[in-house]
C-alpha cells in the first residue's frame, strides 16, 4: 500500500481538478482513495464510518478545490481533511455515545486466527492489537508511527498538547507489546498469563 505522502499527482492533472474536469478528479479519487481509506479505517473501528468519511472528504475536495493553494503536495491537503474529517468524528458526542457499539472492533474478529495462516500471524495480530486500543490511542500511534506526524502535530489536531500525544503513545505502545505478546503465546500454544 503507498504511503499518501508517497503519492506524486502531476501538475496537470491538478490544474485540471482546479479547473472542474471531472476526469482530472477521477484520477485524484483512483490514486489516493485506497491509501486515505486505510488511513481512515485505522482511525476510525468500523469500516462502514471509514467509508462515509472518505466520501465526506472527497464531497470536501470537490467543493474546495479552488481554495487549494499549492503550498504543499495535493495528496497531503486531501490527507489533512481526511484526518480532521476522522478526528472531528472521534470527538464528536455522537462517536463517544456510540463507543458501546465498537467493543467488538467491527472487522478484526474476521482477521486470520494464529492458527489458520502463520504467515499471515504478524500482520493479523498487530491488526487486532490495534482495533483493542481505545480510538483516540489508535489514532496516535496510527498519525505518529505510521503518517510520520509529530506530537506537536497531533497535539493540535486533538486540541490537545503535544505531552498528550506522547503519553497517549507511550501507553499504547505498552498495550500493544502486552496483546503482542498474548498473541505469540497463544500461537505457541502457551498458556496465557492473566490480564
Amino acid at each position: 500500500m503507498t504511503r499518501i505522502s508517497e503519492i506524486d499527482l502531476p501538475e496537470a492533472t491538478v490544474a485540471a481538478a482546479r479547473a472542474g474536469e471531472a476526469a482530472a478528479f477521477e484520477a485524484i479519487y483512483a490514486a489516493t482513495a485506497a491509501s486515505l481509506y486505510t488511513l481512515l479505517r485505522r482511525l476510525v473501528r468500523r469500516p462502514a464510518i471509514a467509508e462515509e468519511l472518505l466520501q465526506e472528504t472527497f464531497v470536501d475536495v470537490l467543493e474546495h478545490i479552488g481554495a487549494f493553494e499549492g503550498r504543499c503536495p495535493l495528496a497531503a491537503w486531501i490527507r489533512k481533511i481526511a484526518m480532521n474529517r476522522a478526528l472531528m468524528y472521534l470527538r464528536s458526542p455522537w462517536h463517544r455515545g456510540l463507543e458501546w457499539l465498537d467493543k467488538d472492533p467491527g472487522g478484526a474478529d474476521r482477521l486470520p486466527s494464529p492458527a489458520a495462516d502463520p504467515a499471515a500471524l504478524p500482520d493479523a495480530a498487530l491488526e487486532r492489537a490495534l482495533m483493542t486500543l481505545p480510538a483516540i490511542s489508535r489514532a496516535v500511534v496510527w498519525l505518529h508511527d505510521v503518517e510520520g506526524l509529530t506530537h506537536a502535530d497531533i497535539g493540535f489536531a486533538l486540541g490537545r498538547t503535544p505531552s498528550f500525544s506522547k503519553s497517549q503513545l507511550a501507553r499504547a505502545h505498552r498495550r500493544l507489546r502486552e496483546a503482542l505478546g498474548r498473541e505469540s503465546d497463544i500461537a505457541e500454544g502457551l498458556p496465557c498469563a492473566p490480564t
